[in-house]
C-alpha cells in the first residue's frame, strides 16, 4: 500500500512535470513490489476496458468499485473471473453512490481512479478525487461543461496530480509520427480542417425529446439501480426505462432501446454531450496537436436536422475558427488561423476537397476522418484515432502512407513513442506499451511512479494531460453550445469564460442539484 505521505510525495512529483519547464525527477524509494491502489468508477463497458488494462500491468491493486448500477458490477466480476484467473475481486469494497466512495478514499488509500461514467459525472468526481490527492484517468470528453473545463484545470494544477483523458489512440504510433510530421510545417499554411463522423449511433433528437416529454411520470426504476446516484448533479426526473419497438426513435444500432441507462444518456443534453463530445477528442485530435490549435474566438452551427431542447440534433455541421497562434515547437513562426469544419450524423465534406484520394478510391470519402488542407498538400486521417495517416504535397499524384511518404520520413522524430521506454518502477517487471490502448493506461500508470517518457508538449509523462486536453475540450464544448443555438454565430472570449450572445451564457455552467455540490 501506498501511504498518505507517499501520496502526497507523489503529488509534488506530479506537480513539477505539469508546472516547470524541467518536469524530470528521480522517484522517491519505495518497497519493492508496491503497487497503485486504484479504484474504478463505472465498471462495465467502457469501465471495464479502462481499469482492466491498468490491473494488466501488474501494477496495480483493485481496491474499490463503484458503480450506480449494482448488476454491472455482477457483470464484470463474472468477466473478470475469466480474464484474470485467479484473481478473487468478489471482496473488493463497492459502492452505488460516488460520494461515499470519496468520504471513504483516504480510509480505503486510494491513490488513482478511473472515471468511466456519463459526461456529466466527470467533473464531479474527478475535482473532488484530485482535491485529494488522487490522480484520474477520465473518460473522454473531459468534462461536459465549460465551467467545469476551467474548474478542472484549476483544480488538477493546484493538486499536482497525474491526469490523463482516455482518448487512447493518443498512444498510437502512426499519431504521433503524423503529429511530428504536420508540426515540421510540411504542408505550409494550413487554414481549413474538416472533421467528421459516423455518429450518433444512439437515440437523440426530436423523437427523443418527444418521448420524454409525453412520459412525466416515468416508469419503475429497475431493480440494482440508485437512480439518485446516477442522476448525481442532473435535475431531477422520473426514470425511464425503454422505447417500445413502434417509439419513433432513431436508434441505427439497436442498442436495447434504453431510454437513459444504459449508454444511450449520451445523447441528452443534460447527461452528455453527443456526437461532438463523444467523437472530436479522438478525431480531431491530430489536427490540433499538428496543427498547434489553441484558442477558438468563434463558433456557428451552420446546418442541423431534428433540433430540439432536450437532445443534440440528429445531424449538424459546426465551424470552428481557432486563432493565429506562436508556434511552440518552430519558434519564431506565426500560423495562421484555422478554420474547422465539424461535421456528424454522418455527414462529409465533399470529395472535390480531397481530389487525389477521391481519384484512387472511387470518389468515396473514409466514413470517418480529418481532412487538413495546406498551401503546399493535404494530410488526411482515414479512421478515428489516428492508425491511417496519408499526406500528399502538391506534386504528388496520390497520397501515400505517412510513415512511406519521402518528404515525411525526412522529418525528424521529436516524440516519443508510447513503447519506447517502459520500466514499470519496480526493478523487476516491464510494462509492455504497445500503443493504442494498453500504452494510453501504462503511460498513467508509469507516469504515477516517475516512469516512461517525458513530453515536452505537455509537460508531462502523459501525452493527453490537461496541458493538452484543456484547450482541446474548450473548442470542442464551444461547439457544443453552438449546435444548441444553430445559424447564431458565437463570439468566446475564454479569459472572462463568455460568449458575446446571452443565450449562449445559459450553457456554460451545469445544473448542479442540492446535495452534489462539488
Amino acid at each position: 500500500m501506498i501511504s498518505s505521505s507517499r501520496r502526497g510525495f507523489l503529488r509534488g512529483l506530479a506537480g513539477v512535470s505539469l508546472l516547470s519547464a524541467g518536469g524530470c525527477f528521480t522517484p522517491h524509494p519505495r518497497k519493492p513490489g508496491q503497487k497503485v491502489r486504484l479504484a474504478a468508477v463505472g465498471v462495465m463497458g467502457k469501465g471495464y476496458s479502462d481499469w482492466t488494462p491498468m490491473l494488466k500491468t501488474g501494477l496495480v491493486e483493485m481496491v474499490a468499485f463503484c458503480d450506480a448500477d449494482a448488476n454491472m458490477l455482477t457483470e464484470a466480476l463474472e468477466k473478470a473471473k475469466k480474464d484474470f484467473p485467479g484473481l478473487d475481486l468478489s471482496k473488493v469494497p463497492f459502492y452505488t453512490d460516488y460520494r461515499k466512495l470519496l468520504d471513504d478514499a483516504d480510509k480505503i488509500g486510494i491513490d488513482a481512479m478511473t472515471i468511466s461514467t456519463p459526461d456529466h459525472v466527470h467533473a464531479p468526481v474527478a475535482i473532488q478525487a484530485m482535491k485529494k490527492g488522487i490522480h484520474v484517468y477520465v473518460q473522454k470528453p473531459l468534462v461536459r461543461t465549460l465551467w467545469e473545463l476551467e474548474y478542472f484545470e484549476k483544480t488538477a494544477r493546484e493538486n499536482g496530480v497525474v491526469v490523463q483523458m482516455g482518448n487512447q489512440g493518443s498512444s498510437l504510433n502512426s499519431m504521433r509520427r503524423c503529429t511530428e510530421v504536420l508540426q515540421s510545417g510540411i504542408l505550409g499554411d494550413v487554414k481549413e480542417v474538416h472533421v467528421w463522423t459516423n455518429r450518433p449511433v444512439w437515440p437523440q433528437g426530436k423523437g427523443v425529446a418527444d418521448w420524454v416529454k409525453s412520459h412525466p411520470k416515468g416508469d419503475p426504476v429497475r431493480k440494482g439501480l440508485d437512480w439518485n446516484a446516477w442522476l448525481a448533479t442532473a435535475a431531477d426526473r422520473p426514470f425511464l426505462d425503454k422505447y417500445p419497438d413502434n417509439a419513433d426513435v432513431y436508434d441505427p444500432w439497436k442498442l436495447g432501446k434504453n431510454v437513459y441507462h444504459a449508454f444511450t444518456w449520451r445523447g441528452f443534453f443534460d447527461f452528455g454531450a453527443g456526437a461532438f463530445g463523444d467523437m472530436a477528442c479522438h478525431t480531431m485530435n491530430l489536427a490540433f496537436r499538428g496543427l498547434e490549435l489553441g484558442g477558438v474566438s468563434d463558433a456557428e452551427c451552420t446546418m442541423v436536422e431534428s433540433q430540439n431542447d432536450v437532445a443534440y440534433p440528429l445531424k449538424s455541421i459546426v465551424k470552428l475558427t481557432y486563432k493565429e497562434r506562436d508556434s511552440k515547437v518552430r519558434p519564431g513562426v506565426k500560423l495562421p488561423a484555422v478554420t474547422l469544419y465539424w461535421y456528424d450524423g454522418n455527414e462529409k465534406p465533399k470529395a472535390e476537397l480531397m481530389p487525389k484520394w477521391a481519384a484512387k478510391n472511387g470518389g468515396k470519402v473514409p466514413n470517418t476522418g480529418c481532412l487538413m488542407i495546406g498551401s503546399k498538400g493535404q494530410v488526411l486521417m482515414q479512421d478515428d484515432y489516428g492508425a491511417k495517416c496519408a499526406i500528399a504535397l502538391d506534386a504528388d499524384s496520390e497520397f501515400k502512407d505517412v510513415f512511406q511518404h519521402e518528404a515525411a520520413k525526412a522529418v525528424a522524430r521529436s516524440i516519443p513513442f508510447c513503447g519506447q521506454e517502459s520500466s514499470a518502477g519496480d526493478g523487476k517487471s516491464t510494462v509492455e506499451m504497445k500503443g493504442f490502448a494498453e500504452g494510453h493506461y501504462g503511460e498513467f500508470i508509469n507516469a504515477i511512479f516517475g516512469k516512461g517518457p517525458y513530453y515536452e508538449q505537455t509537460h508531462s509523462r502523459c501525452f493527453a494531460d490537461i496541458e493538452y486536453c484543456i484547450p482541446q475540450m474548450e473548442g470542442i464544448l464551444v461547439g457544443c453550445v453552438a449546435q444548441r443555438l444553430p445559424g447564431v454565430k458565437l463570439g468566446w472570449c475564454s479569459k472572462k469564460q463568455k460568449f458575446d450572445v446571452a443565450a449562449a451564457n445559459a450553457f456554460v455552467k451545469p445544473y448542479i442539484r442540492k446535495g452534489f455540490e462539488f
